[in-house]
Formats: structure tokens, C-alpha cells, sequence
């Protein structure tokens, strides 16, 4: 059997917008100087109140900060049921790529985010991936990325083997929470993050379409020992 772990954010979902436009306005009502489009896109993958702090430059997490955050973006995504600049749509050939995913009898999918319990349950529900997904992993769950527990998580729920389980991430948190848990890290092209330093990072692969996933999965058997 193999597992195929994806994260959200810059991998399925391209959710920039929405996640730049509330670092801004976090930013703005907390008295803080925003740091940046490439900075605010760094950090995304990483548990919320880490992700701010390091935007920040902050030596800890800040209460305040954080739930500003979470205010502001639950404003915004509201806004998004109205407004198409704040939508959060799948990357060209996600829909396509996981419709085949699933339809392979030895093949499970799950996700590992650094979205909360409840961001997760609602990209999965509004996308209908309830029943696809065999396992999720949230910030709620483990230790920030790119500790590997949502990926040595995983396996235990699915019976996974470290050697038929591939990590699909855009971003270096990603590629290193693979690298720790042993399993095989997938760059995507399309994602926040340059796929140079992903690469230099330990990405074994990087897709540029999301078609040559499938044949990634297939070189898994071929691969492995005897």
C-alpha cells in the first residue's frame, strides 16, 4: 500500500490571497511593521502562533498577535463567499490528480497541515475530500512542521511503511518533516516557496504537473528493496 500525504496551503489550495491579506491587516492593528509578500509566504505551513512570530521577529509567541490573527482571518474568509480576490481555488489538475489518487486500489491519501483542526475539516469539507482522505493531521494534532510526528502519525493510522509513503509540500517545512520521518519528500513547482532551496533540502522529486504524481507512486515498488 502506498501513502500519499499532501499539504493544503500551496500545494492543493492556493490560498495567497487570503492568508497575505489578513498577515497585512494583522499586522496593521497590531502596531507591527509588515515584513513582505516573500517573508509572509515563508512562514506558511508552519502552527499559526509560530508562523506569526517568526514573521515578526518575535523570541515567542504572542497572544495577542495570534488571535488578531484568527479574527481577522475568519473576517476575510466570510468575505470570500462574495468576494473572488479572497478565494481560496485548487491549483490547475488538483481535482484531476486526486479523482486518479483514489480510484488506485493500493493507494491511500491523507493530509498534513499547520492549519488547525477546524481550518482543515473546512477545505476538506467544502471540497468534498471527507471520504478521500484516510488520515488528517492538523496543528491541533502534533508538534509544529517540520517535526516529523504528523507524518510517523499517519503511518500509524494507515499501516504505512516509511518506504511507500511520500510527503507532498510546496514548502521547506514540508520537505524537511519528510527528510525527519524517512519517508520520500515531493516538491510541487507551483507552490510559495523557490523549489531550488526545496530541492536543496532533500525534495527527491518536484512535480511541474500534477499528473507525474502517479508515476512517482509507481517508481515506490520498483524502488524498493528486496
Amino acid at each position: 500500500m502506498n501513502l500519499v500525504i499532501f499539504d493544503l496551503d500551496g500545494t492543493l489550495i492556493d490560498s495567497a490571497a487570503i492568508i497575505l491579506g489578513a498577515q497585512v491587516e494583522t499586522f496593521k492593528r497590531c502596531g507591527l511593521v509588515y515584513p513582505g509578500r516573500e517573508a509572509g509566504l515563508g512562514i506558511v505551513g508552519l502552527t499559526l502562533d509560530i508562523a506569526l512570530m517568526q514573521l515578526a521577529g518575535l523570541e515567542r509567541p504572542d497572544d495577542q498577535l495570534t488571535e488578531t490573527y484568527r479574527e481577522v482571518f475568519g473576517a476575510m474568509r466570510r468575505q470570500a463567499e462574495t468576494d473572488p480576490s479572497l478565494a481560496e481555488p485548487l491549483f490547475p489538475g488538483v481535482a484531476a490528480m486526486l479523482d486518479a489518487l483514489v480510484a488506485r486500489p493500493d493507494t491511500v491519501l491523507g493530509i498534513a497541515t499547520g492549519k488547525s483542526r477546524r481550518g482543515a475539516d473546512y477545505i476538506v469539507e467544502r471540497y468534498g475530500w471527507r471520504q478521500h482522505m484516510a488520515t488528517i493531521q492538523t496543528a491541533d494534532d502534533a508538534p509544529s512542521k517540520p517535526h516529523p510526528d504528523m507524518i510517523l502519525q499517519a503511518m500509524r493510522e494507515t499501516g504505512a511503511r516509511p518506504e511507500r509513503t511520500l510527503m507532498v509540500g510546496d514548502s521547506s517545512f514540508d520537505i524537511q518533516m519528510a527528510v525527519a520521518a524517512g519517508v520520500t519528500p515531493v516538491a510541487v513547482s507551483w507552490g510559495f516557496q523557490p523549489v531550488a532551496s526545496l530541492q536543496a533540502l532533500g525534495a527527491r522529486h518536484v512535480l511541474t504537473d500534477c499528473a507525474e504524481l502517479t508515476g512517482i507512486i509507481d517508481g515506490l515498488a520498483v524502488a524498493e528493496p528486496t
